[in-house]
Formats: C-alpha cells, structure tokens, sequence
C-alpha cells in the first residue's frame, strides 16, 4: 500500500483526504479500499450539503477565493 493524498472539489470548497492506494498485480491496481472510497464520498456529500463542521472531522477543507477576475 501507498498513501496518497485525493483532492474533491465542491464549489468554493476543497477538501484534502489522505487515503492509501492498494497495490495488486491486476488491470485494476491500484485502487483505494471501500473504506477510503466511502469517506471520499461521505466528504463530498458534506460538502454539497454545506457542512464544513461535519467534512472538516473527516478532511482538511479549504475555501477557494478568486486572485484576480477575467474580463
């Protein structure tokens, strides 16, 4: 296994996950456990519905803020 570190982006939000990558000798490795996929979804459910208290026991969430505007 190796850890990694999974990014989900939901509106001004990102919540940074440490999760760890199963290695396998297969057309599928590597791959994340059902327990690391579960709380990747689980944050970004609470992110959707708004709730940072909740995403930020489980993740470390940052806000994302315009440096400079398009014209």
């Amino acid at each position: 296994m190796r850890k990694r570190t999974k990014y989900i982006h939901e509106g001004k939000y990102v919540a940074e996950i440490d999760v760890e990558l199963i290695e396998a000798d297969d057309e599928w490795a590597p791959y994340l456990s059902v327990q690391d996929a579960e709380k990747l979804d689980e944050v970004r459910d609470l992110l959707r519905m708004g709730d940072l208290k909740a995403a930020s026991r489980r993740a470390r969430v940052f806000e994302l803020k315009p440096i400079s505007q398009s014209r």
